[in-house]
């Protein structure tokens, strides 16, 4: 039986090539930790560490690796960027797309007199940015959006909604989970104010790694989410208001940031767009063999254009869990299903409260895996 990995908007698999040998080689050789030890392993490390701050810069066209922030996820950059920006009285703007890893801390801030409003997208994901106007209020802080959508793969018009930002004098930010190391991200042209990133998903990094892109004027006005030891002027006990240990403390995770180097590096030197189109072909494909099963409905987008390589499928005739369940038991192929921590998202497209079955490539899946996957589809569906 085949064994396929289709879950890759929750992480990649596999890994870009050399990332678990950059962890051992951490772990094995390396060790120690770095901005607290003055000899010159400790150097060697810390010159690692500024090497993925300046291959960040270089993947979002940003000029400062000080103002690349480490978290442990984009879920975690999300909580700094959001606690960190609002505060009693204000009020946010967002899409009705988003992803819990805002939509949580959002709503948990409701009982701190801190308000936000949805942006409704279309049936397919589809974002009118001339329809964020009309929730634009005198209290308007912050627009945060994500770029694509995890349950179906569209992608939000986010230049378009940068510049509406800048229009309007509003803070941006930019959830970039679904599209970093994909799709080309220009901070600048953006008119972005936070980009927050995960290392796990299309950087192909190790989990546990993760952070934001910060412009000086937004992090000046922003409060640190938690205080701890910097390494850096210890002889103050309150936190520093330069950049990246405004925000970043603690022991990092530095056996993460080595395989998150190997990453980039191979991301750069294979390329974005070889990495993109490989993907969106394989998407194209897997689209066009399931488009007009009967009893099959596909969220979202009905081709390659204007998505990522993320197709979620609601069987109409059947339990959507007991497919996925008979994909992995009969066929070997690994998905995910239910609602994706997206319920605004299903909801928007159509599929709350039952979910679908998410497929999502990577450019390591080949054409025969995706001709094999639309045939246990067809043989499941047959049974249902």
């Amino acid at each position: 039986m085949h064994n396929i990995y289709m879950d890759n908007a929750a992480t990649t698999f596999p890994k870009a090539p050399g990332v678990g040998a950059a962890v051992k080689n951490y772990i094995d050789n390396v060790g120690i930790n770095v901005k607290r030890g003055t000899y010159s392993s400790a150097f060697s490390a810390g010159e690692v560490v500024l090497e993925v701050r300046e291959m960040i810069c270089r993947l979002f066209n940003f000029d400062n690796p000080d103002n690349v922030v480490f978290t442990m996820n984009i879920t975690q950059s999300m909580n700094y960027l959001i606690k960190g920006i609002l505060q009693a009285g204000d009020h946010c703007i967002l899409s009705s797309m988003e992803h819990n890893a805002v939509m949580r801390p959002l709503s948990q801030l409701c009982s701190q007199r801190i308000e936000f409003s949805k942006v409704q997208c279309d049936r397919f994901g589809r974002l009118d940015v001339e329809d964020i106007k009309q929730h634009i209020k005198p209290n308007t802080k912050a627009v945060i959006m994500t770029h694509a959508s995890n349950v179906c793969g569209t992608i939000l018009p986010i230049y378009e909604i940068g510049k509406l930002c800048k229009a309007y004098n509003l803070n941006f930010i930019v959830d970039s989970a679904q599209t970093a190391g994909i799709y080309e991200i220009d901070f600048r042209e953006m008119n972005a104010d936070a980009v927050a990133f995960t290392g796990h998903k299309g950087l192909l990094g190790p989990q546990g790694i993760g952070g934001f892109v910060i412009s000086n004027p937004l992090a000046k006005k922003m409060d640190s989410l938690i205080c701890g030891g910097t390494g850096s002027a210890s002889e103050s006990e309150f936190q520093p208001d330069y950049l990246p240990d405004k925000f970043e403390l603690g022991t990092m995770n530095l056996p993460g940031i080595f395989g998150l180097h190997a990453a980039l590096t191979y991301l750069m030197k294979t390329g974005i767009k070889s990495i993109r189109d490989e993907e969106l072909r394989i998407t194209q494909q897997f689209i066009e063999g399931i488009l007009n099963m009967r009893g099959i409905r596909l969220a979202g987008l009905p081709g390659a254009q204007g998505r990522t390589a993320v197709v979620s499928i609601d069987f109409t005739k059947g339990d959507n869990g007991e497919v996925a369940y008979l994909l992995d038991k009969e066929y070997g192929i690994m998905t995910r299903c239910g609602l994706h921590c997206a319920p605004s998202a299903h909801k928007t497209l159509g599929t709350f409260p039952q979910g679908t079955v998410r497929f999502s490539f990577s450019h390591y899946n080949t054409i025969e895996e995706v001709k094999y996957a639309i045939d246990s589809i067809h043989k499941i569906n047959k049974g249902l």
